[in-house]
């Protein structure tokens, strides 16, 4: 059974940074595009960023590029993403999901995604 774990979310002032991690188990996540999602209350689901298995392409929603990055450790078997200058906006709960075995051109609709993570707090406030 396949199962997600996000952390490293909390509450941090306007400009600081955080890193999100996303950790699998039954699933190696080297073979899978891993994405991550944000939403806010009241708000849809979106995506914000995605890591392809095969080539590492890397996609970012046009609100953080610049400032997230994501990145995969296949020996931690876990894919970060490092939020820098984080703003009041970013506050949201972020999940990581999976989609085999790119991101592809729709990589920020979260039907394309089967598994998720319960997700991780992330606000921003000072």
């Amino acid at each position: 059974q396949v199962q997600l774990v996000e952390s490293g979310g909390g509450l941090v002032q306007p400009g600081g940074s955080l890193r999100l991690s996303c950790t699998a188990s039954g699933a190696t996540l080297d073979y899978y595009a891993v994405g991550w999602f944000r939403q806010a209350p009241g708000e849809e689901r979106a995506g914000v960023s995605c890591i392809s298995s095969n080539d590492g392409n890397r996609f970012y929603a046009d609100s953080v590029k610049g400032r997230f990055t994501i990145s995969r450790d296949n020996a931690e078997n876990t894919v970060y993403l490092q939020m820098r200058d984080l703003k009041p906006e970013d506050t949201a709960t972020y999940y990581c999901a999976l989609n085999y075995p790119v991101c592809g051109s729709t990589w920020y609709g979260p039907s394309k995604y089967s598994y998720w993570g319960q997700g991780t707090q992330v606000t921003v406030s000072s």
